[in-house]
């Protein structure tokens, strides 16, 4: 061999150690490269792919009502309630390679990177699913080398640590669709009005198309190019053997309608109810308000749409336009203590402070019946009797003087009945009742009925004029209806995460407080609202409701110079009232006076229409008499209309009345103006309970 051609050998030997040396180098510079990664992304753990969603609100019949979110409309959605050809129209147009490669499409890439380069600029992208999703979770979307860097290590991180139907379902569930959507189920309620999982082909493709811009691609605004894109993603759907083309020529043809409407508003339905949800859920459920706002949660509250519609209508047809009255009210069921309906004003937007749970207002004559309870476990009956005339009693020792009033200044002069007692609303009656008991029974029973304000121990108590909230005014009436158990105001049914699972369940726990016997007679007292037959110097205060009135209800309405009430119940219904100015100045126009029983007749009528009748049933225990409602003594042809009421077995009256005139029973406390009362020995029912 010459001497050239031995050169030429050992060059060449040279250049291929070199290149093996080289080529040695590079597979040991990737491979720590690709073990650094690796322990990287080991090391780092896998990246939080939460984001903030939206919460929502469902009414009873778990319709949405509501939400809360961070400037973000999200509501995920698991792969499998995804339609299949959103997510293949999706992969079509986004990422063919999605389920082959680790998160980089590299031939993608060198091709970007030559545009680039040509460019002197970051022109194009070549960025897959995994690429996008890491962005859209971690990252800004400057095109700048430094977050291209940052995104290929959580691209890296992800992959390694998450199976692609997981990065899928991501990337799905954080896109943005333009308008204030993120993730496919906020952009198909938003563009289409459907969800996710009732996309067709045709609503897939163009919903497919407008992540790339959104501004640009978005069919509200620009149908025509949103169009033309879906034909590009179907094409490319019929190219990868996704769809046939017969499946994509039906998908042009397909008129679609876009709404261009989010489904779901902050305070469009029961602003002041979504209010209290709320406050319930932080306050009572204690779940955290940064949970509340960015944890997707589903809340499923007690709101009956259909009593709440009739509330709003009522209200609006009954209050005078040009009055500043204010008005509360709320529905509810007297079993559970369900909020099925509330108004806590006129106008959310003017003001949205509650009045129905924020407030305190003086309850008046509502407080009666709370009162006549105790008189009940006490030893008073429906028939027991105490004078009703101009009365002045003495308190604090003699150092104190009291005169109430009756209603237009009017009195009986005589003896009247309990029953007849609740029925007018006599407060003469009342007082003495509260100053014969005690001053202290009121505010210890009000306990037992939910009532968290105190009551003084004064006698004007006995008329309500210690403040009281009034939801729980309206919730002691509970206790009547459902026969003595204890409830309280529920607005949430359930909580749930986004992954549907149950985090609070409100459960129902009976608790009788009040003996069910004496609860059902006193809900049976409160019937005589509406009952003439308890006519006496003054009419029943239900007498102006009968022409409207269909069904048996119990109520007690209740008046100060500046609150008018009216609660009332069916067995599966209460609604409770309380209108008033909120300067607390005195209601004095009769249209004002007038709007509390206008609208509680008309709810309770509207709510029930087309329901079964229901009736008060007595339980065991409990006697009913034919009574004469002015003496208290068993009816008989000599005295007056006759009234219904029950009793306690063995605390009936046994003896009939003889004639009009003879009006007081033996045995029954009477009380003069000369009286100065002081409370007796308690006489406890307990034997015959």
């Amino acid at each position: 061999m010459d001497r050239l051609s031995r050169r030429k050998k050992r060059k060449w030997g040279k250049v291929m150690r070199w290149s093996l040396l080289a080529s040695v180098a590079l597979i040991a510079l990737y491979s720590v490269l690709m073990a650094g990664i690796y322990l990287y992304a080991k090391t780092t753990g896998p990246p939080s792919v939460a984001v903030s969603q939206s919460t929502l609100l469902y009414s009873a019949d778990d319709e949405p009502i509501g939400e809360r979110h961070s400037g973000e409309k999200r509501y995920w959605e698991p792969l499998e309630n995804i339609a299949p050809d959103m997510i293949n129209a999706t992969l079509a147009i986004e990422d063919r390679k999605f389920y082959d490669h680790s998160g980089f499409d590299y031939k993608r890439i060198a091709g970007a990177a030559v545009a680039d380069i040509k460019a002197m600029s970051m022109v194009q992208g070549a960025s897959t699913i995994t690429q996008q999703y890491a962005r859209n979770l971690f990252l800004s979307h400057d095109k700048t080398w430094t977050r291209k860097i940052n995104e290929a290590l959580y691209t890296v991180r992800l992959e390694w640590n998450y199976n692609k139907e997981t990065i899928l379902e991501g990337y799905l569930n954080t896109i943005y669709y333009g308008h204030g959507a993120y993730g496919v189920e906020a952009a198909s309620q938003y563009y289409f009005g459907v969800p996710a999982d009732k996309l067709s082909l045709a609503q897939a493709a163009l919903l497919a198309g407008i992540p790339k811009s959104p501004s640009g691609y978005s069919p509200v605004d620009h149908f025509v190019r949103s169009k033309e894109r879906q034909e590009l993603i179907l094409a490319s759907m019929v190219e990868t053997g996704m769809i046939t083309q017969g499946a994509a020529d039906e998908a042009k043809d397909e008129p679609l309608t876009i709404i261009g409407q989010h489904p779901h508003t902050a305070r469009g339905i029961a602003p002041y109810f979504q209010d209290a949800v709320w406050a319930e859920l932080e306050n009572e459920i204690g779940i955290e308000p940064h949970y509340l706002k960015y944890g997707g949660l589903k809340i499923y509250t007690t709101l009956d749409m259909e009593k709440q519609t009739i509330a709003e209508e009522v209200v609006q047809e009954a209050v005078p336009k040009d009055s500043e009255i204010e008005i509360a009210m709320t529905a509810m069921d007297p079993n559970t203590g369900y909020v099925e309906a509330l108004i806590g004003g006129r106008n959310y937007d003017n003001s949205p402070f509650n009045r129905m749970t924020q407030a305190k207002r003086q309850p008046g004559s509502t407080i009666k019946p709370l009162l006549y309870t105790a008189a009940l476990e006490h030893g008073f009956t429906p028939a027991t009797t105490m004078r009703s005339e101009p009365t002045t009693f003495t308190f604090d020792e003699g150092r104190g003087e009291y005169s109430p009033q009756n209603f237009n200044h009017k009195y009986a002069n005589d003896a009247i009945t309990l029953a007849q007692a609740i029925a007018i609303s006599d407060n003469i009656y009342a007082v003495k009742t509260h100053l014969f008991l005690g001053e202290d029974v009121l505010n210890q029973i009000r306990k037992r009925f939910g009532l968290h304000t105190p009551i003084e121990d004064v006698p004007s108590a006995a008329l309500g004029t210690s403040e009281v909230v009034p939801i729980e005014m309206i919730n002691a009436y509970n206790i009547f209806a459902n026969g003595g158990n204890q409830t309280k105001p529920v607005f949430v049914r359930k909580v749930e995460t986004a992954d549907g699972t149950v985090i609070y369940e409100h459960k129902n726990k009976q608790k009788e407080v009040i003996n069910s016997k004496i609860a059902f007679i006193m809900a049976h007292m409160l019937t005589g609202t509406f009952d003439p037959a308890l006519n006496d110097y003054s009419t029943v205060t239900g007498i102006t409701l009968l022409q409207e009135k269909t069904r048996e209800y119990a109520a007690k309405s209740g008046t100060t110079n500046t609150d008018q009430w009216m609660i009332g119940f069916s067995p599966s219904l209460n609604a409770g009232i309380w209108t008033g100015y909120d300067e607390g100045k005195e209601i004095t126009l009769n249209d004002d006076k007038a709007v509390a029983k206008t609208v509680w007749i008309r709810f309770m009528e509207r709510a029930l229409k087309g329901l079964k009748k229901e009736y008060f049933v007595p339980p065991k225990g409990v006697i009913a008499v034919d009574m004469d409602p002015h003496s208290g003594l068993l009816a008989s042809e000599q005295c007056g209309s006759p009234r219904s009421a029950y009793f306690l077995d063995r605390t009936e009256p046994l003896e009939a009345c003889s004639s009009e005139a003879d009006t007081t029973p033996p045995g029954e406390p009477v009380m003069t103006p000369a009286d100065t009362p002081e409370p007796p020995e308690h006489i406890w029912l307990e034997d015959l309970l």
